[in-house]
């Protein structure tokens, strides 16, 4: 396949031609409208959180159900990603970016008028879709118009502030929103946002492609997002089944086999959704490993803080919300530090740097009790966990995508955000069935603390073993010192 990311000993300097003056920085239009897109995103896989009380007393969900609002979006997102990535790369960044943006506010119109709770993950699941069309666009347009170096480094670390953002303040949003109005205008917010992004994207963006065939490998999107809703139900059945049951066992296996032929699929397809040669680069194969545990306990955090502080601590939905403000400013500042950090000590170091801090902050948090003080028990353990993982973000996403040739930006740019995503839900369902196996059965204060608590400690192994393979695996080189030589 032609425009194939290169092994990272084999990528040519980046010649300063590709770029002319006008598009040597990222356009201010461009980059506002492509990170109000990506807000939107990540927005919506954590503004859901602190309405779960409410939607779940208002349309009857189990535990079960609420553990679906999270994920029907995220394993929508995360399988249905590289398809979008895709095709932005073959029918336009700008074109991918309008239609999902359009989808997403769509369903999210749905979502919030939903009777039913089948109706809410229905339009959960839509929204995702929605975002896997518009989300690798957002990272595309951004790369595509900046030359690999500091200004790429400068761009991307604005993109995952953004989006960190966008992912941190989705706690207060909801909150808010739950409070003054209902649980339904954390979908129905979205309609007049995504509407006006729709406006400055059609009056501001320019058409970017790699051209090429115009096929889509649709059997290869369906593949791996029947395998990963599988394998994710499978994992969260092992609450009330066990691991050995039938009803938990048929659908792990399952979704492993609808992996495996996914994967066999994309070895022999002429145009595959995921070419596997693209995993030949060190930078790739290891920042997306490294990106996929990475979120597998990172994008649980804002769940069980969330039910931690209303259902043990009593908050309101706003009074959560604004507990979680100081990690989301946590966040943003570790974005704001890794391409300084990144400068000074390359990406794989700070990346080590990020996961090591994070995994610091969970060790913390689950030291949490039912009668825990804020500053003690939120506050300063949520600011360790959050710096530490956007401080691991911005080079995980720049050394995954600094190899990428134009024609596959979209691509590679949706297989990061896909390993991410799909981490995140996997880690969702895995560190729940922790929790409600810790608390067996019980609803009390201190029963739902020490579940909480256990997810927590089962998340410092995770992010060790994050930052043992990002030591050893991740290239010992900057990105930018790989544009100009070998590793």
């Amino acid at each position: 396949m032609t425009g194939m990311v290169q092994a990272p000993s084999e990528l040519p300097a980046v010649r300063s031609a590709e770029f002319d003056r006008r598009r040597a920085a990222p356009s201010w239009a461009v980059l506002l409208t492509a990170c109000a897109g990506q807000f939107l995103v990540v927005l919506d896989v954590s503004v859901v959180n602190t309405a779960l009380p409410s939607m779940r007393a208002d349309l009857g969900l189990s535990a079960l159900g609420l553990q679906w609002v999270v994920n029907a979006y995220s394993i929508a997102f995360a399988g249905f990603m590289l398809l979008g990535g895709r095709a932005g790369d073959l029918y336009g960044r700008k074109r991918m970016f309008l239609v999902g943006l359009g989808l997403f506010s769509a369903a999210s119109l749905a979502g919030g008028m939903a009777q039913e709770g089948w109706q809410l993950l229905a339009a959960r699941a839509a929204q995702g879709l929605g975002a896997a069309v518009l989300a690798p666009s957002t990272l595309a347009l951004v790369t595509s118009c900046v030359p690999e170096g500091p200004a790429r480094t400068r761009a991307i670390g604005v993109w995952s502030a953004v989006g960190a953002a966008g992912g941190a303040t989705g706690g207060l949003v909801g909150g808010v929103l739950t409070d003054a109005l209902s649980w339904r205008w954390t979908l129905l917010i979205n309609v007049p946002v995504g509407a006006a992004v729709v406006v400055l994207g059609a009056l501001w963006l320019s058409e970017t492609r790699a051209g090429g065939g115009r096929r889509l490998d649709l059997p290869g999107a369906v593949l791996v997002t029947a395998g990963l809703g599988t394998l994710a139900y499978g994992i969260v059945q092992t609450e009330a089944s066990g691991w050995t049951a039938p009803g938990t066992l048929l659908p792990l296996l399952g979704g492993a086999a609808l992996l495996a032929v996914f994967i066999a699929v994309e070895s022999r397809t002429e145009r595959p959704l995921m070419p596997l040669k693209l995993f030949r680069a060190r930078s790739v194969s290891a920042a997306n490993v490294a990106m996929l545990i990475l979120g597998s306990a990172s994008f649980a955090m804002w769940y069980f803080m969330t039910l931690y502080a209303q259902n043990v601590l009593d908050y309101s939905p706003t009074q959560a919300g604004l507990a979680l403000i100081p990690s989301s400013l946590g966040f943003l500042a570790g974005s704001h530090l890794a391409p300084r950090l990144m400068a000074l000590v390359g990406g794989r170091k700070a990346a080590v740097t990020g996961a090591l801090t994070a995994a610091a902050g969970y060790a913390w948090q689950s030291t949490m009790t039912a009668d825990g003080g804020y500053v003690t028990t939120i506050m300063l353990p949520g600011l360790l966990m959050m710096s530490g993982v956007s401080l691991a973000v911005t080079p995980l996403a720049t050394l995954a995508t600094s190899g990428a040739t134009p024609g596959e930006a979209g691509l590679v740019s949706g297989v990061i955000n896909t390993s991410r995503t799909m981490g995140g839900a996997l880690g969702l369902a895995v560190l729940s069935t922790v929790a409600a196996s810790r608390t067996a059965g019980g609803a009390s204060a201190e029963a739902l603390t020490d579940g909480y608590a256990t997810a927590f400690r089962t998340g410092v192994g995770v992010l060790l073993a994050a930052a043992v393979l990002m030591l050893l695996w991740l290239p010992r080189r900057s990105p930018e010192a790989q544009s100009h030589g070998t590793i």
